[in-house]
């Protein structure tokens, strides 16, 4: 199982790309850093600057065919970032188009958002957002993990870093048994 992470140049959580990372990576998973360019990303830890992360491939050069699954970690100012950029906004509404598991936390929801991919569906984030999930029709809970099959794939959502061992354990089991990627 090949899974994209989708992150901005900078503002990633880094937690919350580490942890599912090496998740995808302990259940024989392939994880693969997709950005909005190549090189370097780099990763925060709340506010502060963090560690550098490579980029395996831009959004441009891929599509949600490419991938079996997609992760959308946090940090305010990663998917500030992403829900302005239209490649990534696509990428992220492509997995949605082709019925492929999506596992977003914390601030997240924000690209998913801008992709028009929420409404009635069941999620969680960090609680700022609530308002912003209700407003595009979203059924916001605050949950440490919620897992919604309601749509056209199944969606896992989480509040923040705290909540990392229970969205670790959902995404596991959401992108358990799907087709590989053409």
């Amino acid at each position: 199982m090949t899974v994209a992470f989708l992150v901005a140049p900078e503002g990633t959580e880094q937690v919350e790309l580490t942890s599912p990372w090496q998740t995808v990576l302990d259940h024989g998973g392939t994880p693969r850093l997709v950005s909005t360019e190549l090189g370097e990303i780099r990763a925060f830890h709340h506010l502060d600057r963090a560690d550098p992360f490579m980029v395996d491939a831009a959004v441009a050069d891929v599509s949600a065919a490419d991938f079996d699954a997609l992760v959308l970690p946090g940090g305010v100012a990663n998917p500030d970032f992403l829900r302005t950029d239209p490649k990534a906004v696509e990428f992220a509404a492509g997995f949605f188009a082709r019925g492929k598991p999506v596992a977003v936390i914390c601030h997240g929801p924000w690209t998913l958002i801008e992709a028009d991919v929420v409404r009635d569906r069941a999620m969680t984030s960090w609680p700022s957002l609530h308002t912003d999930l209700r407003n595009a029709g979203a059924h916001w809970t605050d949950r440490p993990v919620v897992v919604c099959t309601n749509g056209p794939n199944t969606l896992v959502s989480s509040r923040k870093p705290d909540d990392l061992p229970a969205f670790d354990r959902a995404l596991v089991t959401a992108f358990a048994g799907q087709p590989a990627a053409a």
